[in-house]
């Protein structure tokens, strides 16, 4: 009877990579279809993560080029088909930047075209949703203000204007905005908040040309005198 033979490490480990090496090659031979599947997902997923930010750049530019043939559109007195091609931005929504400059020139544009209610819904939307640029978010509260103005809603007009002014104080407007405020009081019929209106002006535009106009304009309703 033969003895036993004895094997080394090295045969050992041998023999399990040859044993390991068949086994799998059993596998994939049994289950050939998993592993080509599940290799063909894995290049679909880099290929569609690829894609989507080759797109979404592709969007992104699009969405600014669009942006750009609208402002043009509005400059050449086109303002509806400018209208359509900011609607489109908002609506595929492909780059924010975009869309918040569409959404606010929508506003504006639906106002110059006496669209009110168009108008409205835009520089709402803009308001609710980018606060962040005290600027826009003030001039869209105005927005609103000439839109109720225009629409012979005079209080909410002046309360609109006031929100615009104290949305960005000592901004560039603040003082336009006050003086609106004040006008829309005055057509409602409220002296005395436009007159409160008018001494805020005073005080912090004593020495420009807005406090003079708004001194006329109040002077002009009969409700006042200048130095009073």
């Amino acid at each position: 009877m033969r003895g036993k033979v004895k094997l080394t490490r090295r045969q050992i480990k041998e023999d399990k990579f040859a044993t390991f090496m068949l086994t799998a090659k059993d596998r994939f031979e049994q289950n050939w279809q998993y592993y080509v599947i599940g290799a063909v997902a894995i290049i679909l997923a880099v290929v569609a993560v690829a894609y989507y930010f080759n797109s979404s750049q592709s969007a992104r530019e699009e969405a600014g080029r669009k942006y750009a043939e609208a402002l043009a559109s509005s400059g050449a007195g086109n303002a509806q088909v400018a209208i359509l091609t900011l609607t489109q931005i908002v609506e595929q929504d492909a780059d924010a930047a975009s869309t918040r400059q569409a959404v606010f020139m929508l506003g504006r544009l639906n106002l110059d075209s006496r669209n009110y209610p168009e108008a409205t819904r835009f520089f709402e939307q803009y308001s609710s949703k980018y606060r962040e640029d005290k600027l826009m978010y003030a001039a869209a509260q105005a927005g609103l203000g000439a839109c109720a103005e225009n629409q012979g809603q005079f209080a909410d007009a002046a309360a609109k204007y006031e929100q615009a002014a104290e949305a960005y104080p000592g901004g560039p407007s603040e003082g336009d905005y006050l003086a609106s405020s004040m006008r829309a009081y005055l057509l409602a019929g409220d002296t005395e908040k436009a007159r409160s209106r008018l001494l805020t002006i005073r005080e912090k535009f004593k020495t420009a040309e807005l406090a003079q106009r708004a001194e006329r304009l109040f002077a002009e309703k009969g409700t006042a005198t200048s130095g009073s």
